[in-house]
């Protein structure tokens, strides 16, 4: 019931007072991984960088000072993540002492989840079956489905980086959520191109036409995340306003950013996360996107 409270007030000094402050805090554990896939840039299998629990705290007590009320813990892997007796959970509960109204991980799902006290749970979901072990490594997609049934969570929804690898199974991708029991929604993001991974963006065309399906299936009712005004966006992220301020960062080495590391690569204008139209079309007071973030953080 805080959130339903808190939310709006936010909305309020945000759009009419000019008030930048953030709402969810991306808190990165650790940059260990268990996986190597071919996008990311952020895990480290040799020498990684493991945050102390007195080090989380002290990240999230700093967030929740700016004005942040949920937190996506992640990595690398987050489910990795240890400190002598403290495990995930443990992170998560101290979140909720401090005063985040929710707490969610993201996971890769190669390891079992069970038990976790999370609110939500994203689950990376790159493609059925070849089109993710692609992505993320051999027998990976196998391991996802299993630990996804096995973890019997009520909250849990899959996130898809769409890439120019796996684009073809983005249908059968949104099929899969629909029609398992243990999914409740699917969230779509194209990929971000960081130097290094630019052969992975889609081209123009190719992205609008993803776009244009996604948004036939969305008006079939199918279970997106995504708003429909926040798609039609994403067509061209060169032509609106982001406001990533929304959510600050605390990378794996402990940098504090205030907002989306890609706008100090210089990629806002081909930015990839949906978030990015979502948040717009929140801040041009779009009702089917407005309704759709409700529905995630209340």
């Amino acid at each position: 019931m805080k959130s339903l409270f808190y939310l709006p007030w936010w909305f309020f000094k945000a759009r009419a007072l000019g008030i930048r402050r953030p709402l969810q805090t991306v808190l990165f554990v650790s940059d260990l991984c268990n996986l190597t896939c071919r996008h990311c840039n952020v895990y480290r299998t040799t020498d990684p960088k493991i945050k102390t629990y007195s080090q989380i705290r002290d990240e999230l007590e700093y967030s929740y000072r700016l004005g942040s009320r949920f937190v996506d813990f992640e990595g690398g892997e987050p489910t990795l993540w240890r400190d002598g007796e403290h495990d995930l959970n443990s992170l998560i509960r101290l979140s909720k002492t401090i005063g985040f109204y929710s707490a969610t991980i993201t996971t890769n799902a190669v390891r079992p989840f069970a038990g976790s006290e999370a609110d939500s749970i994203w689950v990376s979901l790159d493609g059925i079956g070849p089109y993710h072990d692609d992505i993320r490594g051999q027998g990976v997609f196998d391991k996802l489905v299993q630990n996804i049934a096995a973890a019997q969570h009520p909250r849990i929804s899959v996130n898809m980086v769409i890439n120019s690898r796996n684009y073809p199974s983005v249908e059968e991708t949104i099929d899969f959520a629909a029609a398992n029991p243990h999914i409740r929604s699917i969230s779509l993001n194209f990929h971000n191109p960081y130097s290094g991974s630019e052969a992975l963006e889609l081209d123009p065309d190719t992205r609008s036409a993803v776009i244009d399906l996604i948004i036939r299936k969305k008006r079939k009712d199918y279970p997106i995340m995504n708003s429909i005004s926040g798609l039609k966006l994403m067509k061209d992220p060169s032509k609106f306003k982001k406001y990533c301020w929304i959510s600050n960062f605390i990378l794996s080495d402990g940098t504090r950013l205030p907002e989306c590391s890609g706008s100090a690569a210089g990629i806002c204008d081909r930015c990839g996360l949906s978030m990015s139209g979502e948040m717009n079309s929140v801040f041009t007071l779009r009702p089917d996107t407005i309704f759709a973030g409700m529905k995630l953080r209340v």
